[in-house]
């Protein structure tokens, strides 16, 4: 019977020949570790970096590692309630009917805050700031909102332009050359430098000797606080209507921090988002009316262009 192995070499190596696999040559062994070290450490300030001047990336790493869970603003009003109590007004007649309403979700930051007050005395507050229109919240209850934030952060403000806006806006919206000087309290040189900016920022027009914010009706010199009708209650969701924000928090705290004068602090901020109901109505015609409501507060919201 022949050998099935006769046709198999099966010398053998001498002792010689052969080495340990797992040991590495000194200079390899150090060259990788090296290297390793060196990727570490790049990822180290990489993280550090965006920690630091990157919030916004920050943030968005978050946002997907928490896989899609955020907080709203629980809300006080049912779409149903709202349609009931608007009937009148959204229903024409009969032949006007509702179509299932729609919910989605419209991005503010939250931020809690301390400043002085007239008196320097030190108050504390709560700030609810629209991510999408980029201006404060007043007032819970009618929703009331500054006008005028949005163009110094599209402007990239400072807080010499906003001293400039806020004191037109004690003067009555319209200040003369040599009283805004004096209630800015400034050389001429200066004076001169900083209105220049303003104008060339579109946030200030001059007619001859006069100067005012170059908004229709602004509203920018407020007191550093939402005025909180209730209690904001949050809760966690995992609903997938977000509307996509125009302004990044980092925005909007440093349109605060330069609005609101050095002695203004932010404690904590927080993204909510605040519950809005689509209710569209079909009419005769077999066209559609939709319009936007506050969860919150019951309210229709103006300039509906905004969230779509």
């Amino acid at each position: 019977m022949d050998n099935p192995f006769k046709n198999l070499n099966l010398d053998k190596k001498p002792a010689s020949s052969y080495t340990n696999s797992d040991k590495r040559p000194p200079k390899r062994s150090f060259m990788r570790f090296l290297s390793t070290l060196i990727v570490l450490g790049a990822l180290g300030y990489g993280a550090y970096y965006i920690n630091n001047s990157q919030p916004e990336l920050k943030h968005k790493a978050i946002e997907m590692i928490n896989t899609g869970t955020f907080h709203t603003l629980e809300a006080r009003f049912t779409a149903r309630q709202i349609m009931e109590n608007e009937r009148l007004t959204l229903l024409k007649d009969t032949e006007h009917r509702y179509s299932e309403p729609s919910l989605r979700f419209h991005p503010y930051l939250l931020m809690e805050v301390k400043f002085t007050n007239p008196t320097f005395q030190t108050e504390e507050g709560i700030i609810l700031w629209d991510l999408i229109d980029g201006e404060m919240v007043l007032d819970t209850r009618s929703w009331e909102k500054t006008h005028g934030f949005a163009d110094c952060i599209n402007a990239g403000a400072d807080r010499y332009e906003y001293k400039i806006l806020s004191t037109i806006a004690e003067n009555g919206g319209k200040a003369d050359r040599q009283s805004l000087m004096t209630s800015l309290n400034m050389e001429t040189h200066l004076f001169e430098a900083w209105i220049d900016r303003a104008r060339k920022k579109k946030l200030v027009i001059q007619h001859g000797n006069h100067y005012r914010v170059h908004l229709h009706d602004p509203l920018v010199n407020v007191r550093p606080s939402t005025l909180i009708a209730d209690p904001l209650v949050t809760k966690s969701s995992k609903h997938n209507e977000r509307l996509n924000r125009r302004y990044t928090p980092s925005q909007v705290k440093k349109a605060a921090e330069a609005a609101f004068g050095s002695d203004f602090a932010i404690r904590t901020t927080r993204d909510v988002f605040l519950p809005i109901y689509s209710i569209t109505v079909q009419n005769p015609d077999g066209s559609l009316h939709t319009s936007h409501w506050n969860a919150l507060n019951g309210k229709q919201i103006t300039h509906a262009n905004l969230i779509e």
